[in-house]
């Protein structure tokens, strides 16, 4: 076990039964079925491989992920990200994966500026490998103290992340796409929180397409039951193995345009996810 630069403990593995424990206690009593369910949603298979490259943190976790996995990313309009190669900029995507695409902008975004972090729910935090990346907030703004403590936090860090000249990156849905009822993937509404931070830091705005989505099951449990289909996450990153991930990577929107949309903060909202559903 090693230490981060706050004196906490950084653990090798993502998820271990201390962890499923504390988010559901009544399983202390059931070790061996806890067991059973961490090999069947292959979280023993993403300890391991976590634990193997912990020592390759950052953007180069990410490559070195994907090479082991053999998950190629098809990258369009690069050249794009030229545009902020100095200076703070922010990067708005949207969110079929979950993680893969949280991993994604790292290897892609982070390798060109190394400076580059993206706020990502409480459950990605836990790639310990990439918290020097990551500023995790709890997206699903619950009660808990704690959490609202690690939320306050990581809006602070966000704002002088873009202020002293760095790269941020958003997923505005704050939570995995869902299928509509017309059968089609589609984020959740962009939260207006996040657009108010876009609004006040006032730097360009890279728009990010993920092309894809996780498996029937996985957005069939999106559905069903938002807890189940989180802890599925894991197989559905081994599902991508061998697979090819598209991204489209659009042109910068400036501040004048952005100010140009800024009658409200759904106005913007919605300007900013249309270009960013554009790249589809």
């Amino acid at each position: 076990m090693q230490s981060n630069t706050d004196n906490n403990p950084v653990k090798r593995t993502v998820l271990d039964k201390d962890d499923i424990f504390k988010m559901v206690p009544h399983l202390a009593k059931h070790p061996k079925l806890v067991d059973w369910a961490m090999r069947w949603l292959y979280v023993d298979h993403v300890n391991d491989i976590h634990d193997r490259l912990f020592d390759t943190p950052g953007p180069d976790f990410s490559k070195n992920l994907f090479a082991e996995l053999d998950i190629k990313l098809e990258i369009d309009g690069l050249e794009n990200l030229q545009a902020v190669k100095e200076g703070g900029f922010i990067t708005v995507s949207n969110h079929p994966f979950g993680a893969v695409d949280g991993m994604a902008l790292i290897d892609i975004v982070g390798h060109f500026r190394p400076d580059y972090k993206v706020m990502v729910n409480m459950i990605l935090g836990h790639i310990t490998a990439l918290n020097q990346n990551f500023i995790p907030v709890d997206a699903m703004a619950s009660d808990d103290p704690q959490k609202k403590a690690v939320s306050i936090v990581g809006i602070k860090q966000a704002i002088q992340q873009v202020k002293a000249g760095h790269g941020l990156g958003f997923f505005p849905a704050g939570a995995v796409s869902k299928v509509n009822w017309r059968g089609r993937l589609n984020d959740r509404q962009w939260q207006p929180s996040v657009i108010r931070l876009i609004d006040k830091l006032k730097v360009p705005v890279i728009p990010i397409f993920f092309h894809g989505s996780n498996s029937w099951f996985f957005n069939f449990l999106g559905v069903v039951c938002w807890q189940l289909r989180t802890l599925r996450l894991p197989r559905e990153v081994w599902g991508k193995s061998h697979k090819t991930v598209r991204v489209t990577i659009g042109k910068p929107i400036t501040v004048e345009e952005q100010r140009a949309h800024a009658e409200s903060v759904e106005a913007l909202g919605e300007y900013l996810k249309a270009r960013t559903y554009a790249l589809r």
